[in-house]
């Protein structure tokens, strides 16, 4: 770990990440990435120095409250975050200036937060996102190793739902030839509907790889696939976008299953919907 200086945490469009890297360990990782300009060791997390402070100032500067984006880049519970307390600092300020917030993790230290998360979605609006990649347990050790488990993330998910917070969850990524089955996507899919997720949000059933993702990728199919990563360099080259050969077969299934159960499916209705400011007190909406 270490601190950097930094003189913003929002983005222009109010996404909010507070640390650079993670230690969860995930094979597939897109934020490994070199365009993404990371100069030091992807699990040597920064810290936004000062992140609380320059949070609030920001905050105090809106013209109009709205939806607060985190978790895209880095997840806001790694382990770290126990001990910092950053993220939880950070909601409790957008409960205290009234914005929402759409917060995304693989991580059920969330609940640890709940009462936070709660309070928001009765001012304004709190959606609890969650990634889900493969129903098999074994499977998900491997390809996502220091984090909450699939059933543990169901969990949260049903806890979530309980507590009258809506979720999405992430099908993303869907690894071909590894967990690209119709067996793993109707188990996910059966989690999803007995947890009453409000969307599911789905970018077709396969990965992508950039240089740095790729290297890193590529060496965990060697620890765990032997022979695998030959296949996707005959399958896909460098290609960015790396679709599964049973993507039709899962997009149908997929699809079926979300209509047969009133779940949002549609991306440009999902991240509509994530964007979209809902007061309950009649305040001004930024969007």
């Amino acid at each position: 770990m270490h601190y950097a200086r930094y003189k913003t945490i929002l983005s222009a469009k109010n996404g909010m990440n507070l640390y650079r890297g993670c230690t969860h360990g995930c094979i597939y990782c897109d934020s490994r990435s070199r365009c993404y300009g990371m100069d030091h060791d992807f699990e040597d997390i920064e810290v936004k120095q000062d992140a609380i402070y320059i949070l609030e100032e920001q905050l105090k500067r809106k013209r109009k409250v709205g939806m607060i984006g985190t978790g895209a880049m880095c997840d806001p519970y790694i382990p770290l975050e126990e001990e910092l307390l950053i993220t939880r600092k950070s909601l409790e300020l957008i409960e205290s200036y009234s914005f929402g917030i759409a917060i995304q993790t693989k991580s059920a230290t969330i609940l640890r937060d709940i009462d936070l998360l709660k309070r928001i979605n009765e001012k304004t609006k709190c959606v609890v996102q969650i990634t889900l990649t493969t129903y098999d347990e074994h499977l998900c050790k491997i390809l996502e190793p220091y984090v909450s488990t699939t059933a543990e993330r169901f969990e949260v998910l049903k806890i979530m739902n309980n507590e009258g917070i809506p979720t999405i969850v992430w099908l993303c990524p869907i690894l071909p030839f590894i967990n690209d089955t119709e067996e793993n996507l109707v188990g996910i899919l059966d989690y999803c509907i007995k947890a009453k997720v409000t969307g599911i949000l789905c970018f077709g059933f396969g990965t992508t790889m950039r240089e740095g993702s790729r290297e890193y990728f590529y060496s965990k199919l060697d620890e765990y696939f032997p022979g695998m990563k030959q296949k996707y360099i005959e399958k896909y080259g460098n290609a960015y976008s790396c679709l599964s050969p049973n993507n039709a077969n899962l997009q149908k299934i997929f699809s079926q299953s979300c209509i047969q159960n009133e779940i949002m499916y549609e991306t440009g209705e999902i991240f509509d919907y994530l964007y979209r400011f809902e007061p309950k007190n009649n305040q001004t909406t930024l969007f």
